[in-house]
């Protein structure tokens, strides 16, 4: 344990200057998806379950809490993203535990903007076809519980972005760990690195144009540089404590902060309720409020997120080996763009 504190300890000095929250730094890093939560439950607290969430929602918030994986989990989620403008996330994973101490996952998300008009310098307006952005994120995660009280993990992601004629690839990775103590197991903390890479950069044939030589009337072609822009990444940390009411009632808090690269630095806030009943059928109310600077201020506000997220899941356990289907729901505010929706389906099988 002492060993795990002094790295975590070394991992926040060595890393505090870079992310820092640098307000100059603003809107510069690229593949952003990587920041946006897929999953219904752990968005539903803010993201502040750095300490506390566990299976595919953890390869997201810590990829450490992999490793709570009873057998084997599938989800499937979908997002409006950014409420009213059209933009479609979806989210697929599939958990599996390896032996006694180990979990790997995969998972896939996807953004869909719809057909959008080409549009070019002669024609302005359009009509002359359409094309469709594509989004996509390819998760490999794998952790492992060290002991009854730590846990760690990492995962390593695979970024594609392309339109009609540019495409850009990257790979990122995550690493975290957990600790839990108490004498029921109700004290955990959380740290993870996310999103640390390579730089990414465009490259195809959008960035080529034609020019004709007037002197000699040869056509040639001139192509751009495209500048490479960097990773989202960042450090975050976290507390929570689970308040044990009795068998069947269960609260827990949580506390983060996530010290941002390229944007301000967060404070989250997370509550979650759980009740059990009968031991056939459990029922979760989720809220969690992420704080910025100015995220109170129209004006001076640049996240379009405004900070609260609420949410619900309900799950029907079955058989010996309690089984379980559940059904999941989050909210997160938005401006302009209103409230978005994320739904989900999650198995567990054990």
């Amino acid at each position: 344990m002492k060993k795990i504190i002094i790295s975590s300890i070394a991992l926040v000095a060595v890393f505090n200057s870079a992310f820092a929250g640098n307000e100059d730094r603003l809107g510069s890093a690229g593949a952003t998806q990587l920041l946006v939560n897929p999953w219904a439950r752990g968005a539903a607290m803010g993201d502040a379950g750095v300490s506390c969430t566990n299976g595919l929602d953890a390869q997201f918030v810590n990829i450490a809490g992999l490793a709570f994986v009873d057998k084997t989990q599938i989800k499937l989620d979908y997002t409006n993203w950014l409420g009213n403008s059209g933009i479609r996330f979806i989210s697929a994973g599939l958990a599996q535990k390896v032996g006694e101490t180990g979990a790997f996952a995969i998972s896939i998300q996807s953004m869909s903007f719809g057909e959008l008009n080409i549009t070019t310098v002669e024609n302005p307006e359009g009509g002359i076809g359409t094309f469709t952005p594509k989004v996509n994120i390819f998760n490999l995660g794998y952790a492992k519980s060290f002991s009854n009280s730590i846990f760690a993990g990492i995962n390593m992601k695979v970024i594609s972005e392309s339109i009609s004629n540019l495409r850009s690839n990257g790979v990122a990775f995550d690493a975290g760990i957990r600790y839990i103590t108490g004498e029921r197991d109700e004290m955990k903390f959380g740290i993870t690195l996310k999103n640390v890479g390579p730089q990414m950069k465009a490259k195809g044939d959008g960035l080529a144009t034609q020019i004709n030589y007037v002197s000699t009337g040869n056509i040639a072609s001139l192509e751009q540089r495209a500048a490479p822009y960097e990773m989202p990444s960042l450090l975050a940390m976290g507390v929570s404590y689970d308040f044990l009411i009795n068998e069947n009632n269960k609260l827990t808090a949580a506390l983060g902060f996530t010290a941002n690269s390229f944007q301000k630095d967060q404070i989250k806030l997370g509550l979650d309720y759980g009740l059990v009943k009968n031991k056939k059928a459990a029922f979760n109310v989720r809220v969690g409020y992420i704080y910025e600077k100015n995220v109170f201020s129209t004006t001076d506000r640049t996240n379009a997120l405004t900070g609260l997220t609420a949410g619900l899941s309900a799950d029907i356990l079955s058989g010996e080996k309690k089984n379980a289907l559940g059904i999941q729901y989050n909210a997160r505010l938005s401006s302009p763009f209103g409230v978005i929706h994320t739904v989900g389906i999650t198995m567990d099988l054990k």
